[in-house]
């Protein structure tokens, strides 16, 4: 297929109506809400899945798994992050060692749900049905969560501990303060990176289609990613001005803050997803014969079901 960045030939106007039309007919937002709910439910179980790998992995007198409550700080609302941040110590505080172990699995198992739900969206997105055996959905939602956690784990090594390898690399190689500069000027590029990289797997992996090309980067995570940077500050921003939430429902407050965030997020990812189908479906209608439809697992799935039912009437 054409590259995804040509827009099937549509352009940035066109590639947008499309997509709104698009957000509406396959009622993005409503499923937004539905995601919030899952990821609700899945994110301390993989908070819990990650910081207990960081533990197991690289000790707990690291600092990382301190960064990573730190920079979900930034991009997460401060009440939310509080709530997060105390729910997290209650429950490290409460598992002991075997506990956390076998929790290790429970953790992952319950974080994948998330994932499955963003897998049933996306499907939405590309109007097409499940027909994977519900081991293999099961199996793709864990081994994204996997690949996910271990993306997420990398950033924040490399953001704590960037500055540390780039000096020791420069003594062991003799480069000069010019190498250890654009090193630590370089980590903040490759942390975004990682990201583009997340949604673009999601994007690769959940929906049930078939003979996916593999893209680095695609309009659609870049999309996914900008949206979701943007909805995280901005509703930041907002509430750090306009934080109405906590006098009008109290306590509840952060937890209705927290559902909100993660109703943005949901909706960044679907809106991503969108962005990719409507560039594939467009290739399609412009005669890309790798390029497939909405509605269509494989390219020309479609015109072979026709022809094969132009078949069958002929024959009676």
């Amino acid at each position: 297929m054409a590259s995804l960045w040509g827009f099937g030939g549509l352009s940035w106007k066109e590639l947008g109506k499309r997509v709104i039309g698009e957000i509406q007919s396959d009622d993005v937002f409503g499923r937004a809400a539905q995601l919030a709910y899952y990821f609700l439910l899945a994110l301390f179980p993989l908070l819990l899945f990650l910081t207990s790998v960081i533990g197991l992995l690289l000790g707990s007198g690291t600092g990382v798994r301190h960064a990573l409550f730190a920079y979900l700080s930034r991009v997460l609302p401060g009440s939310a992050s509080n709530l997060v941040d105390s729910t997290m110590y209650e429950v490290s505080a409460a598992s002991g060692g075997g506990k956390l172990t076998f929790g290790l699995f429970a953790a992952l198992w319950a974080a994948s749900n998330g994932m499955g739900a963003i897998t049933e969206a996306l499907n939405a997105a590309y109007n097409v049905k499940e027909s994977r055996p519900w081991w293999k959905q099961r199996l793709t939602a864990i081994g994204l969560t996997l690949v996910l956690s271990i993306l997420i784990i990398s950033a924040l090594v490399l953001v704590l501990y960037g500055g540390k390898i780039a000096n020791q690399i420069a003594v062991t190689y003799g480069f000069g303060e010019a190498f250890t500069f654009g090193w630590k000027f370089l980590q903040w590029p490759l942390v975004l990176a990682f990201m583009l990289l997340s949604f673009s797997l999601i994007y690769y992996l959940a929906p049930d289609l078939h003979e996916q090309k593999w893209v680095w980067i695609t309009p659609g995570s870049t999309i996914g990613v900008a949206l979701w940077l943007l909805v995280s500050f901005g509703f930041k921003l907002y509430l750090h001005f306009f934080d109405s939430y906590s006098k009008t429902y109290g306590t509840l407050g952060a937890v209705i803050i927290l559902m909100l965030w993660l109703y943005l997020t949901g909706a960044a990812i679907l809106i991503g997803g969108e962005v990719n189908s409507e560039i594939e479906n467009a290739a399609a209608e412009a005669g890309d014969p790798q390029a497939k439809e909405k509605g269509e697992k494989t390219a020309g799935e479609k015109q072979r079901h026709g022809n094969v039912q132009d078949r069958s009437n002929a024959a009676v």
